[in-house]
C-alpha cells in the first residue's frame, strides 16, 4: 500500500481523507528516552534530541519500502514509524540495535517496541498514516487515530510489545548531525504544543480539525515557522565540542577521532560558503538555507497536532486560552511549553542529491516539557 502525500499541512493534516488506514499486516515501531527528567537536569537536552533523530535515521532505512520513503516521525525524546508488511523483522533488529547503542555509546536509556496494528484494531483503535512530502524523497510521517497513543502506552506498560537491546548494524546512523546553533525566537517566544482528542473515531478527528483551524486563525502556522525562510540560521565554526562528540558516536570506535576531524573540515567549508554566499557545482547557499527551513518538522501530527511555533506573546496567550477552553469542555488534553530558541538536528542522506530533512524542538526539550503537562492533565482526569 502506497501512503498518501500531504503538501499543504494547514489544509490537509487533520483531514482523514488525506490519510490511509493501516491494515492488520502493518506494525508501529515506537521508541522513547526513558530518563528524560534526569538527562534534562544534567543539561543533556541535545543528547536526547540526537538519540531521537538517530532512531528516525535508522528506522527510515530499516522499514523503507523502496522507492517510497518511510513514514517516520521525530518526537523530541522519541520517535514512531509505520512498518510495512514484510519489514517487521528488520524493524525489530533496528530497534534492538538502537537501544543497545543508545545505552552503551550515549548513556541514554531508550525504550523500544513493536506493536502490530492487528492488535490495535482488535481493540477498536485505528491508525491513519500519510507522508508530509517535500519531494525528492524528503518526507516526514504523519499519523492520526487513537492507535498511535495506545501503541506508545502499550510499549511502556506491557513487556509483550517491548524489544530487548542487542548489538547490531545501524544503517543510516552516520547521517545524523547537530552543528547548527540554536535559533532564537524572532517574533517573541517559541511555543511547543501537543494536542490529543479525548474522543476516538470521527468525533475526535473532527475536534482536531476545529482546533487546528482555530490555531490557524490566531496565527497561520506557516508564518510562525521557527527557522523563518532559513535567514535565521547561524553558522557556527568551529562547531561546539559537544556536537562533534555526539556526531562521532555514529561511527565505529576506531573511526571516531577521524570523524571529528572530517566534521571540522566539512563544517569549515560549509560555513565559508554560507557566510560568503559562495556557489559551487550543485550548491546554492540561498537554496540550501531555504530548503533546510522548509524541510523542518515544526508541524506534525501523531494522533493530534504537534507544533514548534515562533509566535508573539499575544499569540501564545491566545493559543493557551483556546486549548484551555477546549480542555475544560472535555474535548482535548494538551500540553504547552515555551522556550527562547529552537534546536535543530539534521538528517543528511545525500547532500549532493539534495536529500536532507531537519528535526526541530524547543530548547531544553520543549516537546518533552509539553508532554509532561499533558500527562499531568491525564493523571488528574483519572484521579
Amino acid at each position: 500500500m502506497r501512503l498518501p502525500s500531504i503538501h499543504d499541512f494547514a489544509a490537509e493534516a487533520t483531514d482523514p481523507g488525506h490519510y490511509a488506514a493501516l491494515g492488520a499486516d502493518w506494525s508501529l515501531a515506537v521508541a522513547d528516552v526513558v530518563a528524560s527528567t534526569r538527562l534534562a537536569a544534567e543539561g543533556r537536552h541535545r543528547d536526547v534530541n540526537f538519540v531521537a533523530a538517530a532512531v528516525v535515521a535508522v528506522l527510515s532505512e530499516a522499514v523503507r519500502d523502496a522507492p517510497e520513503p518511510a513514514a517516520c516521525q521525530f518526537g523530541g525524546d522519541g520517535a514512531i514509524a509505520a512498518v510495512p508488511p514484510g519489514r517487521e523483522a528488520a524493524a525489530r533488529a533496528a530497534l534492538a540495535a538502537l537501544a543497545h547503542w543508545a545505552a552503551t555509546d550515549m548513556d541514554v536509556p531508550l525504550r523500544v517496541g513493536l506493536v502490530p496494528v492487528s492488535a490495535l484494531l482488535d481493540q477498536g483503535l485505528e491508525v491513519l498514516a500519510a507522508l508530509h512530502d517535500f519531494g525528492n524523497g524528503n518526507a516526514f510521517g504523519l499519523f492520526l487515530g487513537s492507535g498511535v497513543a495506545a501503541a506508545d502506552a502499550w510499549v511502556k506498560s506491557d513487556p509483550r510489545w517491548s524489544v530487548a537491546p542487542a548489538p547490531g548494524p545501524l544503517t543510516g546512523l552516520e547521517a545524523v548531525s547537530c552543528r547548527w546553533n540554536p535559533v532564537r525566537a524572532g517574533r517573541g517566544t517559541i511555543l511547543c504544543v501537543i494536542v490529543d482528542p479525548l474522543a476516538g473515531g470521527a468525533e475526535g478527528l473532527a475536534t482536531l480539525a476545529r482546533v487546528q483551524a482555530d490555531i490557524e486563525r490566531i496565527v497561520p502556522t506557516a508564518v510562525a515557522a521557527p527557522l523563518g525562510m532559513g535567514e535565521r540560521l547561524e553558522v557556527r565554526w568551529p562547531p561546539s565540542w559537544r556536537s562533534l562528540w555526539l556526531e562521532s558516536r555514529t561511527h565505529p570506535r576506531g573511526r571516531r577521532i577521524a570523524s571529528m576531524a572530517a566534521a571540522l573540515a566539512k563544517s569549515a567549508v560549509l560555513a565559508a560558503m554560507l557566510r560568503l554566499g559562495l556557489h559551487s557545482a550543485g550548491f546554492d547557499p540561498d537554496h540550501y538555507r531555504r530548503s533546510l527551513a522548509e524541510r523542518s518538522d515544526f508541524r506534525k501530527s501523531a494522533g493530534g497536532p504537534r507544533f514548534v511555533l515562533d509566535v508573539t506573546e499575544e499569540e501564545a496567550a491566545a493559543i493557551d486560552a483556546l486549548l484551555r477552553a477546549r480542555a475544560d469542555a472535555g474535548l482535548i488534553r494538551y500540553g504547552t511549553a515555551r522556550a527562547q530558541s529552537t534546536t535543530v538536528t539534521c538528517l543528511v542522506g545525500d547532500f549532493a542529491a539534495d536529500r536532507h530533512v531537519h528535526f526541530v524542538d524547543g530548547a531544553e526539550l520543549g516537546f518533552w516539557r509539553a508532554s509532561v503537562m499533558l500527562k499531568a492533565m491525564k493523571a488528574r482526569e483519572a484521579a
